[in-house]
């Protein structure tokens, strides 16, 4: 079994990114824990200070299969070419590729370029804060 792990992007609005990410991914927010309403009442119980809106936000596979992605809001902006990227499996045939991309340019995403290679093609794609992430 492999070592659990949680994707951490870095953000200007975890809410925003939250937003689209669920949507490009089929994810949903992550529900705060069992017995309370939200989360600022679970930190608020536990004395913890409840942090500025937009500053953190995770969402999670509702089939609890892939890893909970976390969004913080950092001070910098990005600035340079992603080291690390998403690629979004949108199915094998054109048709489910364009839904993908149009669903996701919709939400907020932006188109960077179409790569052909080896008889295959998928879409470079930016998110709302301009983060690199492929549909294929």
């Amino acid at each position: 079994m492999g070592t659990p792990f949680q994707i951490t992007i870095d953000c200007q609005d975890a809410h925003v990114m939250c937003a689209f990410w669920s949507t490009a991914l089929g994810y949903v927010e992550e529900p705060p824990p069992a017995g309370y309403l939200s989360w600022e009442d679970f930190l608020r119980s536990n004395g913890v200070p409840v942090p500025p809106a937009g500053s953190i936000g995770a969402i999670v596979d509702p089939d609890k299969v892939g890893p909970r992605i976390l969004f913080l809001r950092v001070p910098e902006k990005k600035t340079v070419k992603n080291r690390v990227h998403l690629d979004v499996r949108a199915g094998r045939t054109d048709d489910a590729r364009m839904t993908k991309i149009t669903e996701l340019r919709e939400a907020g995403a932006t188109e960077i370029r179409r790569v052909d290679e080896n008889g295959e093609w998928w879409m470079v794609m930016a998110d709302p804060e301009g983060n690199e992430f492929c549909v294929a």
